[in-house]
C-alpha cells in the first residue's frame, strides 16, 4: 500500500514522502495515528503541487542548515556535570543538556534534532552526537561531559 507522510517518521521517511508499506501498518498505525494519508490520486496530485512550491523554501532550509553545520565544526563543546568521586555523574546528560550547550556557543539547535547513541550519559568523557539540521544534512557532533 502507498502512503504520503504528512510527519517525518524514524525509519521510514520524511514529511511529504511517497512510500510504500504494507497495508496493516498503514491502516492500523499511521493512518489513525495523523502520521499518513492514503496516496489516492488526488492525493498524488495536490503532494506534486505542494513540492513544487515548497522546492524554494526547502532549499532555503538547506542552506541555514549547511551554515549551521560550518558553525558547528569550529566549536568545541563542554557539557559540565556533578560527580562523584569515581567520575560517575548524579544523574545523567541527555540531549536537553547538550542543546542548552550548543544554544550557549552560538548555534540554535532543538534537542529533537539530537539523537545520542546512548540516551543518557553517566560518566565523564568523549561522545558524539548526530544532529539532523535537514533531512539531507546531518553532522557527527563530538563533545566532552566534564565534572563541575
Amino acid at each position: 500500500m502507498e502512503i504520503i507522510l504528512t510527519q517525518d517518521v524514524d525509519n521510514l521517511g520524511s514529511k511529504y514522502d511517497l512510500v510504500k508499506v504494507r497495508p496493516g501498518y498503514a491502516r492500523n498505525f499511521l493512518i489513525p495515528r495523523g502520521l499518513a494519508e492514503a496516496a489516492t490520486e488526488s492525493s498524488r496530485k495536490s503532494l506534486a503541487e505542494l513540492i513544487k512550491q515548497r522546492a524554494h523554501k526547502e532549499e532555503k532550509l538547506k542552506k541555514d542548515a549547511e551554515s549551521s553545520v560550518a558553525k558547528l565544526k569550529g566549536l568545541s563543546i563542554k557539557v559540565s556535570a556533578k560527580t562523584g568521586e569515581n567520575g560517575k555523574i548524579f544523574g545523567s546528560v541527555n540531549s536537553v543538556q547538550l542543546a542548552e550547550a550548543i544554544n550557549k556557543a552560538g548555534v540554535t539547535i532543538e534537542r529533537k534534532n539530537i539523537d545520542l547513541k546512548s540516551d543518557h550519559i553517566k560518566t565523564i568523557g568523549k561522545y558524539n552526537a548526530t544532529i539532523r539540521l535537514h533531512k539531507e544534512v546531518v553532522f557527527e557532533l563530538p563533545f566532552e561531559v566534564v565534572s563541575e
